[in-house]
């Protein structure tokens, strides 16, 4: 889809305390395959109480209501919502940005991306977790998945639909990275999403990456980024945006006063920070990021579990606008330990969904950050 005239297509200043830069939508939590790092502990069949299609309707109106920030059917496996193509159409024609995210199983067909290529999805998301079939079906938990991943990616390729690449990083295939980023460059993706584990649902702590290693990743991933054709982007990383204007920092020599207040944060200095000219100030669990679950259940993110309304109850405006846990994860200065004091809590601020999972308190310090901070 074109994103011409999209709200957010050239960095407008989106004030989170308002509206989302993005929300998701678990449409369903059935899936097939059993990945050992699940969010959501996928059940093999969609729940009896999971949003029908009127109810899907009126969300997608109300998350549009919300200055119209990008939208992403997410699972489970999306594809089995048996009426996926005709939500993301009435999506698509209101003029909103959407995504999917399908688990690459045989609910996948060539006859579906056409659907998705017809309806205007903006791209599709296949989930890649090694460059080996080894690696990835031992993560995803499922025989045969890395070739069947393949197979589809090509069928995409001969679509020419626009593909990203879901890798989320861990111990499994942290010493393969390298290999992995020239597969998505031989695969054509134009996006390479990386996600860094965070211990919830199915995922466990010893699986994640040390604060070192991340730190190395970020630092790897800084310079990757200027060679590479596709466009690299981090989830649960919010430190890499520390990463990446202490490089630019060094590279441009920057005035480091850009990184103390918000506010003083330009549309040219919140491009450069974010590397990569998308989200106009840093996105995190709750603060210009909603997740909305396949019963209806909000919450800052599928990361950060913490039910904060439903919209069967109460509309998703006055749920991201007023709940008090919200505005809380919205206000860096009321984090705790060195995050609280850290000088780049504006443009970083740590994964507040592995705060939580690490040490059951959101606004404690993200666990994985080897910076020591000047504040």
């Amino acid at each position: 889809m074109d994103n011409k005239g999209h709200p957010h297509s050239h960095r407008k200043n989106v004030d989170y305390r308002l509206n989302p830069f993005i929300a998701i939508w678990e449409v369903t939590r059935a899936c097939e395959l059993k990945c050992v790092h699940c969010r959501a502990d996928a059940q093999t069949k969609p729940h009896p109480l999971e949003l029908n299609h009127q109810e899907g309707i009126q969300l997608i109106d109300q998350i549009y209501d919300m200055d119209n920030p990008m939208i992403v059917f997410s699972g489970g496996d999306c594809m089995m919502r048996e009426d996926l193509f005709e939500l993301a159409d009435y999506a698509v024609k209101k003029g909103m940005r959407v995504s999917m995210t399908p688990s690459a199983t045989e609910n996948v067909t060539i006859e579906k991306m056409k659907m998705a290529k017809n309806v205007g999805l903006s791209r599709w998301a296949f989930s890649l977790d090694g460059p080996t079939p080894e690696i990835h079906d031992q993560f995803r938990g499922t025989g045969g998945s890395f070739d069947l991943t393949l197979k589809k990616i090509n069928y995409l390729n001969e679509l020419g639909m626009p593909l990203q690449i879901n890798t989320v990083i861990s111990k499994f295939n942290y010493h393969h990275l390298e290999q992995m980023a020239e597969l998505v460059k031989d695969l054509k993706a134009i996006m390479w999403y990386v996600f860094f584990l965070v211990p919830t649902g199915r995922g466990q702590q010893n699986a994640c990456i040390s604060a070192t290693e991340h730190e190395k990743v970020f630092k790897w991933l800084y310079e990757l980024n200027k060679v590479m054709p596709y466009d690299i982007k981090t989830t649960a990383a919010q430190h890499y945006r520390r990463v990446v204007l202490q490089q630019k920092v060094r590279e441009q020599k920057l005035e480091k006063d850009v990184i103390r207040y918000e506010d003083t944060i330009t549309s040219d200095h919140a491009s450069v920070i974010d590397g990569l000219k998308r989200a106009p100030k840093s996105v995190n669990d709750g603060n210009g990021f909603i997740f909305i679950s396949h019963i209806g259940d909000v919450m800052p993110s599928g990361l950060l579990p913490i039910k904060v309304g439903n919209v069967r109850e109460k509309p998703l405006k006055e749920i991201y606008r007023e709940s008090p846990v919200l505005k809380e994860l919205r206000n860096p200065d009321l984090y705790k330990g060195k995050c609280g004091v850290c000088e780049y809590r504006y443009v970083c601020g740590g994964s507040r969904s592995r705060a939580y999972a690490v040490t059951g308190d959101y606004l404690e310090s993200e666990p994985y950050c080897i910076y020591q901070p000047n504040g």
